[in-house]
């Protein structure tokens, strides 16, 4: 469970890369609806993704027209899904619909070790999403990503209380 919520973690952090089309020359870079996308959280749709893959402080992110994208954070963030899952402050893959491949930047804490997140596959036919860790990967239902997650400064600690005999 760990290792599928971080995927999804690492996917909305991958979905949230600042956007930047080649804007600068309106000749060569004919209309593009996604280009008036000013927030990341609304261009996860346009691409099959739910918005909350990436947490809640994008400060910008970049996309380019081959699909290669960057996601900048204001800060490093992790975000408690089933699993603990690490945003670094600078996120980076490949974009195309229904995956993200070449993904940097976002790790998911499985049992005690923390592994990087490589890629995202959305899953229409069985409304999932399988995040990818190299070859290993696993699948998440997509309704856990619907919302955008709150980012934390700190991993969740784990506290421990201390039970007296009766």
């Amino acid at each position: 469970m760990a290792a599928s919520t971080f995927l999804n973690l690492l996917l909305v952090l991958v979905l949230q890369t600042h956007l930047s089309l080649s804007a600068a020359d309106p000749e060569l870079n004919p209309i593009r609806p996604i280009t008036s996308i000013k927030d990341v959280h609304d261009l996860l749709p346009a691409y099959g993704f739910p918005k909350g893959l990436l947490p809640n402080n994008v400060k910008s992110y970049t996309l380019s027209d081959d699909g290669d994208f960057s996601v900048e954070l204001y800060t490093p963030c992790y975000v408690q899904f089933d699993q603990l899952v690490y945003y670094d402050t600078h996120i980076k893959g490949k974009l195309s619909y229904g995956s993200v491949h070449g993904v940097s930047g976002i790790q998911a804490k499985k049992l005690f070790l923390w592994v990087s997140v490589t890629g995202i596959e959305v899953d229409k036919t069985s409304d999932m999403i399988e995040f990818y860790v190299g070859a290993l990967s696993e699948k998440l239902p997509a309704k856990q990503f619907q919302d955008i997650p709150a980012c934390k400064s700190k991993g969740c600690q784990l506290t421990l209380t201390r039970l007296d005999s009766v």
